[in-house]
């Protein structure tokens, strides 16, 4: 079977409108909050839940035979074709009104993806890749990114969510050691640093215990603009795990063996 790749970018930008009307309204308004865990906080709002339902729609319309695997609505269908939705990745970001949540839509082969979409509709930034490229569009305008070229630690910029995500001492250690080895570090931008990365404002992210929507779109957007990204064990990355993603290869590497160092 030949991919037809338009018809992929078209899905994704199709899903990605079809996800903003349902979540740009509800943002900077008064929501209802549930809560996912007994002990801890990991949010979820109605924006999250029709957000992904408006995806799922979009997705099943065009490629009715592939599988679809969502934060809030689960695995449906069974296929090497596979999308791996995040409807608003950036919970937290959101309810909080700091614009740096997006919606996450991936297109994986066989358990690798290799097209993705990251749109953050409020500032109404979307960041697409499929094979062979990887674009920016805000404003109706289209253009090419690519990463920083940086391939040392000491001159990197470095992305993690929060540093209380590293919550053992093992982990801790190992953020330590990035901390000190690189020259700057930024907090809170969730899915939105990976595609800062991809766009060359950053030269590394490290992130434990992601699932896979919370970075299957994201791995094409990165390799596709010239990055490089992997799970701290150096396997693929797009089922989720510990992850680092790189502005090159060979950061990427130096970074593994530093995190695997300690």
């Amino acid at each position: 079977m030949t991919l037809d790749l338009a018809k992929i970018e078209q899905t994704l930008l199709a899903a990605a409108e079809a996800a903003a009307t349902r979540t740009l309204p509800l943002f900077r308004t008064p929501l209802a909050i549930d809560n996912k865990l007994a002990e801890g906080f990991d949010p979820v709002t109605e924006a999250d839940k029709s957000a992904e339902t408006a995806i799922r729609a979009v997705i099943a319309e065009t490629f009715p035979d592939h599988a679809i695997i969502g934060e809030e609505w689960g695995t449906t269908g069974n296929s090497q074709y596979s999308w791996i939705i995040d409807p608003v990745d950036g919970t937290r970001a959101f309810i909080s009104g700091a614009p740096v949540w997006g919606t996450l839509i991936g297109f994986a082969h066989n358990g690798v993806a290799i097209a993705g979409l990251m749109s953050q509709p409020f500032i109404g930034e979307t960041f697409l890749a499929v094979p062979g490229r990887a674009t920016y569009r805000r404003a109706g305008e289209t253009q090419p990114i690519s990463t920083s070229g940086q391939t040392e630690l000491a001159p990197a910029r470095v992305f993690t969510t929060t540093p209380s995500l590293f919550r053992t001492p093992e982990l801790m250690a190992k953020w330590k050691a990035v901390e000190s080895a690189t020259r700057l570090q930024r907090f809170g931008m969730d899915c939105y640093g990976y595609a800062l990365l991809a766009a060359g404002h950053a030269d590394l992210v490290i992130e434990p215990f992601l699932n896979t929507y919370d970075i299957a779109a994201l791995v094409p957007i990165i390799r596709e603009a010239g990055g490089a990204i992997a799970c701290w064990d150096g396997t693929e990355p797009t089922g989720g795990g510990d992850v680092v993603a790189a502005a090159t290869p060979e950061l990427l590497q130096k970074a593994l063996e530093l995190i695997n160092a300690v």
